[in-house]
């Protein structure tokens, strides 16, 4: 259907609905799928309506469409059974479970077997999992949070809970338009025209020669045209899913406000908010998505403020923001001197960071929360880690039901908000799930728990710590549509607060004088503010935006602003004027559509800043004028997060690739180069935090113990400074290439086999860590599944063996091969970042494959030319880099079935494609041993260069040459069989080489560990060699006898490898003889032995020599490292 038919359906659904024809508006949205009504669609759930519930979804999908189609429809089908057994319809409870339920036995066979025994029960309620289901109403209620979440997060309906913003009566305004166009052509119109039908074009009968009334003050049709820009409501009669839009903000604001402040108090408002929908790493690129949709007047159909547009086959993921044409965004404007502008620091975090917050004392300390669920602080000036920690439930037994059933089912969790308690003693983290977790923080890395709270029903949104009464309390709030205050001691519940009609946004607490009081916002754009009383609401008025607001003080506490954006990207900076309820000052300076939810801070009294538009922004709160614009260099997301410390000096902004860059003034560089010292130790300089805790019998003062290290893997290249960790070792110490000959010196699974297979040609994990995929050569695709048991955690290892997985209807993945042999084909694929599709090709057609249903979704480009690589570009599913064995590179649109463009430089096949979104280009490599880099905005050529191979060795017709970007996005890794390279990609330069010594073995393959700390790089002789990072040291040698079984044949060696996405130290190969094997370092190690020791002088290291392939010799000067045969009894020196 064309896009105007679409819209004329939106047309006909708001018709349909000004005039009341409720039950013929939702079949129509059901018939076209262009809308999923979430009102309606709530309404017939909490009804119990189930016949109609699954009947409007199947406009919209089917249970085996993708994971989280198939978990709506079992969550939907086992609260029926549910309610059946509860009614003691043991009848009914049977024949859903035969028709309904066992559809998912192929899934998870323990699951239906477990649903199938609650018939034998008396009472459902007797199950532990189940002991907690309360009635049927709050069963509905907790049911749909969860459903909700599934139907915003399935790529199946992005954009189809949007409805455009219709102005009031559009189809009649058109028709009124088209009537007054033919009313102007009538040869004889008449002033007053009699409209008596539609069905054929108007004309005046009689001649009267008087000219046509405007379309503007005489309306033919039902109403006065609306003005343009205008958008009326609907009208009072208007109910359900067409909202009215945005009104204006009203100004009552209660008096008691209006006195003036006694003391200063935190900025606490405006942590992430994330969903918890199944891991979607999509869900996790949103800031601050509200967890539901409320309403529906939502940003017209090509907005990308919140999701991409719906691809035909179904290529979907996580919203990827486009990184910006432009080089900087920085403006004209002189930046004043106390800004925070000069890049310090830039810090790697292992996943995205949500939300951060600097300690109150020690103003150096950065604690982040990030979207998997991970806490980690940092001593910026140190740019080290001092702690990481997973999310762990600390008591799964003291969780409630509907806690325990989520996180069993899908344990992905994000953090919402991390905050510092006023002394710096407690900070406390909010998560997506339910719960709050506060530590005790006792100086270096030393944070421990202290209360685990399981807050709120879904998410919990947004965290604050208080004061009232001199006694430290935790304030919390959430999907649930309350605000709760606890007892920071005992992690009791002191005070519960509703009146919110949708979920709560953030929270605000303040005082003035003795008055405490805390400010809240929901995702209705209401503000409400209360007392600790359980009085209720002490005021009620609404945010600029209408939707995620967050509110925030001056440092001193005298003055009040708000930011918040609109569902349609409208973002607003305001000052409030406390006493009136009014806005006072309204800021400007906002991209007109903002690609996301808008973050603010103030710093200290004078300057707001928010992240917006690929950049910071500043205000002098003076002035509503835009101060200036500063872009830290490039690499920012459309609306970075941000966070000052507490006297302004330093500024914490969330950059591109789990990066955070800490952006400094003139006293914020000196406090860093504090640390640039080697001598001084700012850690036992600093304040320690007291923890002073009512439950706390003595006020204890923190030690801190001496930096003996600096932790090199958390920094960014551009940090490196010559001397490493290594060097306070002992000097004296000889280092020893690990070398690993013995199968119990390391962990290696051997993955079931498939006999059908005789050689694996291509491998990648699933983004989420938990499968293998594997293209062997005869075209067909294997899946290995861990399962997730009471001894493992679902994620891939070498101590449990997983299931080699096909689903029920017993459908393979095999690609097209064009009637030849697949054994000589070229193999290649590629794996969408939600883990729901791959791309493949094996020498014919390019298949797109559903990886739950192994299905086929469709197939193009038949040869020749053939493909040889597969890339997603990293903004957008839909276009695909796809390189040729003619030598070129088609930039294809999935969505539209047409090559955008057809690049070529290259004279033999392309054997490697990656994309960087940070420089917005893309690298290929080919058989002819060339790289070049091509601009992914216009798609121009911007260098090429040939590798430099070893003396003596050409280039031969099978070579490959591998590209792939380092975690930095900035330098990527070169694996030919000669050589290892790391390369800066703007200059097209190489920083460092290694090369395959004599006797020469070829290089099979190699990649970067998930972090960029390791390469893993394996041969023909089926050795397997680990580097360090990007200077290519080699730290560990696995020797075939380790992996291989005790009489390999000789012709078995490893093809490809691959690394876990989450692992550092965990890798898998696939072999020759069609085996893919697991490998880990044991678990009393750890890791892949020691890095050498690198001195800013010459440095050489003696490497024990075991077999005839050996590197022993290295010369650490040359980026091009010398390489020298030893006996193998050498010594340093």
């Amino acid at each position: 259907m064309s896009s105007l038919s679409r819209e004329l359906v939106f047309l006909i659904l708001q018709f349909l609905d000004e005039e009341k024809f409720k039950e013929t508006v939702h079949k129509l949205e059901q018939e076209s799928g262009f809308y999923f009504n979430m009102k309606y669609f709530e309404d017939e759930v909490q009804n119990g309506n189930w016949e109609e519930v699954e009947r409007y979804l199947s406009g919209f999908t089917k249970v085996d469409d993708n994971r989280y189609s198939m978990k709506i429809f079992f969550e939907i089908r086992k609260q029926k059974y549910l309610e059946a057994l509860d009614r003691h319809d043991r009848s009914k409870a049977v024949d859903i479970l035969v028709k309904d339920l066992k559809v998912f036995a192929s899934f998870n066979e323990d699951l239906f077997k477990e649903i199938t025994q609650l018939l034998t029960l008396e009472n459902f309620r007797e199950n532990e999992q189940l002991s907690k289901y309360g009635d049927t109403k709050s069963a509905r209620s907790i049911m749909l949070v969860e459903l909700k979440k599934l139907i915003e997060a399935n790529p199946l309906f992005r954009e189809k809970l949007q409805f455009p913003n219709l102005r009031n009566s559009r189809l009649r305004t058109l028709i009124n338009q088209s009537l007054n166009w033919q009313h102007q052509l009538c040869k004889n119109p008449r002033p007053n025209p009699d409209i008596k039908t539609l069905f054929v074009d108007h004309s005046c009968g009689q001649p009267n020669g008087a000219r046509a009334p405007s379309p503007a003050n005489n309306p033919l049709f039902g109403g006065a045209v609306p003005k343009p820009g205008g958008f009326p409501p609907l009208g009072a009669h208007v109910v359900g899913p067409f909202q009215p839009a945005p009104g204006p903000v009203p100004t009552p604001l209660a008096g008691w406000m209006s006195s003036p402040p006694g003391g200063t108090h935190p900025s606490v408002s405006g942590g992430p908010i994330a969903l918890g929908a199944p891991p979607m790493p999509a869900i996790l690129k949103h800031p601050r998505t509200p967890p539901a949709n409320l309403s529906v007047d939502f940003p017209p159909a090509d907005s990308e403020h919140s999701s991409k547009r719906v691809r035909p086959l179904g290529i979907s993921d996580e919203v990827n923001l486009p990184f910006p044409v432009h080089a900087s965004h920085s403006q004209s404007f002189n930046t004043p001197d106390d800004l925070p502008k000069t890049v310090a620091r830039t810090l790697n975090q292992r996943s995205s960071p949500m939300s951060m917050d600097f300690h109150p004392v020690q103003q150096t300390l950065l604690l982040v929360g990030t979207n998997v669920g991970d806490i980690e602080l940092w001593e910026v000036g140190l740019r080290e880690r001092l702690v990481h920690k997973n999310f762990k439930v600390w008591d799964l037994s003291a969780c409630s039901m509907p806690l325990q059933t989520a996180l069993v089912k899908d344990p992905g969790v994000s953090v919402n908000r991390v905050i510092w308690s006023p002394d710096g003693s407690l900070f406390g983290v909010a998560y997506s799930r339910h719960l709050v977790q506060v530590f005790s923080y006792h100086g270096n890395d030393d944070a421990r728990h202290h209360l685990e709270i399981d807050a709120h029903v879904g998410g919990v949104n947004d965290l604050a710590f208080s004061l009232p009464n001199k006694q430290l309390c935790v304030i919390t709030c959430g999907d649930d549509k309350l605000i709760k205050v606890w007892d920071a001691s005992s992690g009791a519940k002191l005070h519960t607060f509703e009146g919110h009609e949708h979920p709560v946004y953030s929270v605000c607490p303040h005082h003035k004088e003795n008055i405490q009081f805390i400010f809240s916002t929901a995702l209705d754009g209401k503000i409400k503010a209360w007392l600790y009383d359980n009085q209720g609401s002490r005021v009620d008025y609404d945010a600029p935006g209408r939707w995620c607001t967050t509110m925030a003080y001056s440092t001193d506490g005298t003055r009040l602003f708000s930011c918040g954006t609109s569902k349609d990207g409208e973002s607003h900076i305001v000052e409030w004027n406390e006493s009136e309820g009014a806005v006072k000052r309204t800021y400007q300076g906002f991209r007109k559509r903002s690609l996301g939810v808008v973050q603010f801070d103030t710093m200290k009294n004078r300057y707001l800043a928010a992240g917006d538009d690929f950049s910071i922004k500043f205000w002098n709160m003076d002035n509503t004028q835009l101060l200036t614009s500063i872009d830290a260099d490039g690499g920012l997301p459309a609306s970075p997060r941000i966070r000052f410390n507490k006297d302004g000096s330093l500024l914490a902004v969330s950059a591109n690739e789990n990066g955070i860059k800490i952006l400094a003034n003139a006293d914020g560089l000196r406090m860093l180069r504090t640390f640039e010292n080697p001598t001084f130790d700012a850690r036992s300089e600093a304040v320690k935090p007291v923890v002073n805790l009512v439950s706390a019998p003595t006020t204890e003062r923190l030690s801190s113990a001496a930096i003996t290290s600096v932790n090199v893997e958390s920094r960014n290249l551009t940090d490196l400074k010559p001397r490493m960790p290594e060097e306070t070792s002992d000097k004296s110490k000889i280092w020893k290439l690990t070398e690993i000959n013995e199968p119990s010196h390391v962990r290696s699974l051997k993955l079931p086999e498939n006999q059908r297979v005789t050689k694996i040609s291509r491998l990648i994990y699933t983004n989420s860590g938990t499968a293998i995929l594997a293209l062997a050569s005869n075209a067909i695709h294997l899946l290995w599944k861990w399962q997730r048991t009471n001894r493992s955690s679902g994620k891939a290892t070498a101590s449990v063996a997983p299931q080699l997985w096909q689903p029920s209807s017993g459908n393979l993945m095999t690609n097209d091969t064009a009637d030849s042999n697949p054994e000589e084909a070229v193999h290649c694929f590629a794996l969408s970042k939600n883990d729901s599709y791959v791309m493949s090709a094996s020498g014919g057609k390019i298949s797109l494959f559903n990886m739950m249903t192994f299905k086929t979704m469709t197939t193009f480009m038949p040869p020749p030319p053939a493909a040889t690589f597969l890339a997603f570009h990293p903004q957008d599913n839909n276009i695909i880099a796809i390189g040729m064995d003619d030598s070129s590179i088609q930039i294809y649109n999935v969505r539209v079935d047409e090559v955008k463009c057809k690049l070529k430089g290259h004279s033999k096949r392309i054997t490697g494609l990656a994309f960087s979104h940070v420089l917005s280009v893309l690298v290929s490599s080919g058989a002819d041993a060339q790289i070049c880099i091509w601009n992914c905005d216009g798609w121009e050529k911007q260098q090429c260069r040939t590798l430099q191979l070893p003396p003596g060795k050409s280039i031969s017709a099978q070579s490959e040459t591998r590209v792939q970007f380092h975690q930095d996005q900035i330098h990527f890794l070169v694996v030919h069989e000669t050589q290892l390279a790391i390369y800066e990609a703007s200059k097209l330069e190489c920083v460092n080489q290694w090369t395959s010594p004599e006797p020469y073995v070829p290089i099979s393959h190699a990649t970067f560990s998930c972090d960029s700390q390791l390469i893993y790089a394996c041969f023909l002789d089926s050795s397997i060699c680990v580097f360090a990072g990007v200077h290519l040291r080699l730290r560990c040698r696995i020797s075939p006898t380790a992996y291989l079984p005790s009489s390999p044949s000789s012709n078995v060696h490893p093809l490809v490898i691959a690394a876990h996405p989450h692992e550092p130290n965990q890798f898998a190969l696939g072999l020759s003889d069609g085996s893919v094997q697991v490998i880990e370092p044991l678990e009393s190690e750890g890791k892949w032995g020691e890095p050498p020791p690198v001195e800013n002088g010459s440095s050489t290291i003696t490497i024990p020599s075991s077999n005839p392939f050996s590197w022993s010799r290295f010369d650490f000067r040359s980026t091009a490292p010398v390489i020298q045969i030893e006996k193998p009894s050498s010594s340093l020196g």
